[in-house]
């Protein structure tokens, strides 16, 4: 295999620019996840920054590796994929879990439950109360 030396001009620039955009992505998400307070608030950036991260940097990998070695290389396709499938599904399976578990420790700062779908609760009317006819005024 060649040195990055060997890479044409407009491949490097190419290279360089998708590893900046993934490398800004991926510190965006880290930022976001050190800085958002609560641990629902802090899932959704490390996802995003990091899946469209992980996929940028796989683009700047490939284009580099088929440049040195004069051949198509995309079984970094493989990466990308897996990154960008198993992130988002992992941290909605840890919210999940931890919603669970903040509900059972009846714990004050756990976001509020969805009323069941049909409910008047939802429109803003008060449910008839025990025994009484909801047609009844």
């Amino acid at each position: 295999m060649s040195h990055a030396a060997d890479l044409p001009l407009w491949a490097a620039i190419l290279v360089a620019a998708f590893l900046l955009v993934g490398a800004g992505l991926t510190l965006i998400g880290s930022w976001g996840f050190f800085r958002l307070k609560s641990f629902y608030d802090r899932i959704h950036a490390p996802t995003l920054g990091t899946s469209w991260g992980t996929g940028s940097i796989v683009i700047a990998s490939m284009i580099c590796f088929t440049m040195l070695q004069s051949r198509l290389v995309i079984h970094e396709i493989l990466i990308g994929i897996f990154v960008t499938v198993t992130m988002p599904v992992t941290l909605m399976l840890l919210g999940r879990a931890a919603l669970y578990r903040d509900r059972a420790e009846a714990n004050p700062d756990v976001p509020a439950m969805d009323p069941p779908k049909g409910s008047l609760a939802v429109s803003g009317e008060a449910e008839p109360a025990a025994g009484q006819d909801a047609t009844q005024t």
